[in-house]
């Protein structure tokens, strides 16, 4: 699990077409997960979204 923006997420080819805007700030829910949009608000709101995936997944590891 992670929080990443340092690269863009791939579209599959149906989504892609000159001009469009790439979303780079994005989530990774396991390790081959290819990324999940994220809209960053501002650093308080990533470090609450970061733990509460923390506490969801640890949840579900017990």
């Amino acid at each position: 699990m992670g929080y990443d923006n340092a690269h863009a997420i791939k579209l599959p080819k149906k989504f892609k077409y000159a001009g469009r805007i790439v979303t780079y700030d994005h989530t990774h829910r396991h390790r081959s997960d290819k990324g999940v949009p994220y809209e960053f608000q501002n650093a308080h709101q990533l470090l609450t979204d970061f733990f509460e995936s923390v506490d969801r997944i640890l949840q579900e590891v017990q």
